[in-house]
């Protein structure tokens, strides 16, 4: 069965930091493309950052970049969201996902076929 399954999350001073987890089961996931992505409320999902399968090139959102960094452990089958510096605007459910596709992992949500269950962050004093 396939699954991914996220922890991780909670609730955040702004400038604080917390890391997400993302582990799969009933595939490998060095087979495919993986993204984060999140949705605030009121708000369409949108991608955070990525990883494309074939060259491990990576993508982040520019309201992201030097905060938020995503990477894999292949031997535990998991994928990671690690941010810092927090913003109360990075308030959102985030999701993993992941994607047949080899490259430009920063398409439309449609583009990927798996996703975890997503992660409530709250960031406020």
């Amino acid at each position: 069965q396939v699954q991914l399954v996220q922890s991780g999350g909670g609730l955040v001073q702004p400038g604080g930091s917390l890391r997400l987890s993302c582990a799969a089961s009933g595939f490998t996931l060095e087979d495919y493309s993986i993204g984060w992505f999140r949705q605030a409320p009121g708000k369409e999902r949108e991608m955070v950052t990525c990883t494309s399968k074939s060259d491990g090139s990576t993508y982040s959102a520019d309201s992201v970049k030097g905060r938020f960094t995503i990477s894999r452990d292949n031997a535990k089958n998991t994928v990671y969201l690690q941010m810092i510096s927090l913003k109360p605007e990075d308030t959102a459910v985030y999701y993993c996902a992941v994607g047949r596709f080899g490259y430009y992992c920063n398409g439309p949500p449609y583009n990927y076929d798996y996703w975890g269950q997503g992660s409530q962050v709250t960031v406020s004093s």
